[in-house]
């Protein structure tokens, strides 16, 4: 089959699933480009991307697997990759590697020390709660910074034992990591600087203060065993799970959040007890999933899927917001919210070996503070009908700047 020309990927994402839509229309595997043309391949249909997610021979190890990797540094352009792409965690590694990483965080998110959170994350979602109205100027509250955002940050921070004055630069690092409006070598550069400085002074307070916390868990990982954890591995891995914990579950919220109110149907009916909260993280998860677009992995070998060969040493997008979005898996209406739908099917927190670790907790956050917002304010409803509401400036992260209510 002939191929399309390299479509280029809107930096801002700007209208996520309409961008999708296009690239699907284009073929099931299409030739993209990144921010500063860096060159990959977006599968745009569901069971395309769950079978190269589920391949073996699709690495996320950019040293071992893309052929470019050594040339990144000769593309001004494509510097902001290396945030993604020249870390060292779970997030872009393969085979054994990536088994060591995953299993040296996972007691921190077993079901059951998930579950032990449970009261802390209602206290934290009650004091929240609590301050909203004084948080309100006219009557309108912004419920991202005051509601969405400080309630994943507070309970990832805590188990990861990241005191409060260091919480605003590690926000800061993450939000300009997402970013990826600007593709520039200094906004790279800044990148880098953020996570040379705010992950080290993060691990240097926990050896001198040790805790009953991940982070140091982590440290007594490396200097106990260095073959175990690097130095290196301890700073990304830092980066990715606290980063991950609290980016992604600000999104599920504020989209759910914007979702049901533009739905009010759909509100009654949750309200009504006829459609569960869990159907309504599910749907979001689908159609507005946190994380749009995920780079990136890689081509071991030449991989043919859907009728496309993916050449050995290419690069592959892991289009999450595509697949939840495919009418050939959901239907006509696929790009429809639609909260009783069930979908429980998608692949928005991944599948197989390289599932999110953290999407117990995630899901346990949101199935907290969803039913408790709605249930302290009946009246809730977006201001000035919700209309001008502005995507993050990103192509990877998926949701609201800010999101302004009225409580009512």
């Amino acid at each position: 089959m002939s191929l399309p020309s390299a479509i280029s990927i809107d930096p801002f994402g700007t209208d996520i699933l309409a961008e999708a839509a296009r690239l699907r229309k284009l073929g099931p595997v299409v030739p993209v480009e990144l921010p500063g043309g860096v060159p990959a391949w977006a599968p745009t249909r569901y069971d395309t991307l769950r079978a190269l997610i589920l391949d073996p021979r699709v690495s996320k190890d950019p040293r071992r697997h893309w052929s470019l990797f050594d040339e990144v540094a000769e593309h001004p352009g494509w510097s902001w990759i290396m945030g993604w792409v020249g870390v060292v965690n779970m997030l872009s590694s393969y085979g054994t590697d990536h088994t060591r990483l995953r299993k040296l965080v996972a007691p921190s998110f077993t079901a059951r020390r998930t579950e032990s959170m449970r009261p802390r994350v209602e206290e934290i979602t009650g004091e929240l709660l609590s301050s909203l109205e004084g948080a309100a100027s006219d009557g309108v509250a912004e419920l991202r910074t005051a509601y969405a955002q400080p309630l994943p940050i507070r309970v990832i921070c805590e188990l990861f034992g990241v005191p409060d004055p260091m919480r605003p630069d590690l926000v800061d690092t993450i939000a300009a990591l997402i970013n990826t409006s600007d593709p520039s070598p200094e906004h790279a550069a800044y990148v880098q600087e953020r996570i040379g400085t705010v992950l080290p002074a993060l691990i240097a307070h926990k050896s001198e203060h040790p805790g009953d916390d991940m982070t140091t868990e982590l440290i007594r990982v490396r200097d106990g065993d260095g073959d175990r954890l690097s130095g290196d591995e301890l700073v990304y891995t830092l980066l990715l799970v606290i980063g991950a914990g609290f980016e992604t579950t600000v999104n599920l919220i504020g989209n759910a959040v914007v979702e049901l109110l533009r739905h009010p149907a759909q509100l009654a009916a949750v309200r009504a007890g006829e459609i569960s909260w869990d159907s309504v993280i599910d749907e979001v998860l689908r159609v507005r999933p946190s994380i749009a677009n995920l780079p990136l992995r890689f081509a071991v070998s030449d991989i043919e899927v859907a009728g496309v060969t993916i050449p050995a040493g290419d690069a592959i997008l892991t289009t999450f917001a595509a697949a939840g979005s495919d009418p050939g898996q959901y239907g006509a209406d696929a790009a429809e919210f639609d909260a009783g739908r069930g979908a429980d099917d998608h692949l928005s927190f991944g599948i197989g070996v390289h599932r999110c670790i953290g999407a117990p907790l995630a899901r346990m956050e949101a199935l907290t503070a969803l039913p408790a917002l709605f249930g302290r304010y009946p009246g809730l409803r977006l201001a000035a009908g919700g209309g001008g509401l502005r995507q993050v400036p990103s192509f990877i992260a998926y949701g609201w700047e800010e999101i302004p209510v009225r409580l009512g």
